[in-house]
């Protein structure tokens, strides 16, 4: 399928080592896109970009925590000064870990809360004024961030998690009141069950267990068919802003 509006555009993507950031990588390259790669495992990054470059993209792989701040800053600086101004970001990084409550599990709660919503809200911190520079250009401008169902769908034993992901979700809709007389648009994608690692970061046997039946019942969605909805969102007429989008497997409720 073709985007034909996305070629041009320069792209940061967080969580580009796996799963959803990785697929949307590729994807936007694949479209014309200079995607710059952030994430932690630097080997995983450098071997996507060697792909992508093979592909006949362009890519840069920029090792970066968005847990914290001075790794955001150095990797903005990077950024900046090999592609220059952004104009499209993508917050996919995000972490996974459910548990009871009554566990008491602090650092997985923290972790998630600094992953969810803090990184991403440095990130957006860090290109805010790229986006906005851009939109002021004429040029199309998205910020796009990685969501779930678990936002708004109580789960048991996924408390943090989904409350973390409801404050990205609602993050999304308030920017979009500061953002969108600027002209810069704010997409929020709440997948339902998607096959990526996140699963994999689950110590609980039970859950995972649990988790594993869902697959088998439901079948999920995969981390393609997630890059595919924001490629789509961002390649609209500029004026046009694809707000909210859910998507689940048929099967999941």
């Amino acid at each position: 399928m073709s985007y034909g509006t996305l070629a041009g555009r320069t792209a940061v993507i967080t969580g580009a080592a796996s799963g959803m950031g990785a697929a949307t990588a590729r994807l936007l390259a694949a479209q014309g896109v200079r995607v710059a790669l952030l994430a932690r495992r630097a080997e995983r990054l450098e071997e996507l970009a060697a792909t992508i470059e093979a592909e006949g993209g362009e890519a840069l792989a920029v090792t970066a925590d968005v847990t914290g701040q001075a790794s955001v800053d150095a990797a903005a600086e990077r950024v900046h000064s090999t592609f220059g101004q952004v104009d499209l970001v993508v917050n996919a990084a995000g972490v996974m870990l459910p548990n009871p409550v009554d566990e008491g599990r602090t650092d997985e709660w923290q972790r998630m809360i600094d992953t969810n919503v803090t990184g991403a809200l440095r990130i957006i911190r860090a290109f805010t004024s790229d986006l906005v520079a851009a939109a002021a250009d004429g040029r199309t401008a998205d910020l796009v961030n990685i969501s779930s169902i678990g936002a708004h769908v109580a789960f048991p034993n996924y408390a943090v998690y989904g409350a973390t992901k409801a404050a990205l979700t609602h993050l999304s809709s308030s920017l979009r009141t500061e953002f969108g007389p600027r002209d810069v648009r704010v997409t929020n994608i709440e997948p339902g069950l998607t096959d990526t690692e996140l699963g994999g970061h689950i110590d609980n046997a039970e859950l995972s267990g649990q988790l594993d039946g869902m697959f088998d019942a439901v079948g999920a969605l995969s981390s393609e068919e997630i890059a595919d909805l924001v490629a789509y969102a961002t390649s609209r007429a500029r004026h046009i802003n694809l707000r909210q989008l859910v998507v689940l497997p048929t099967r999941q409720a």
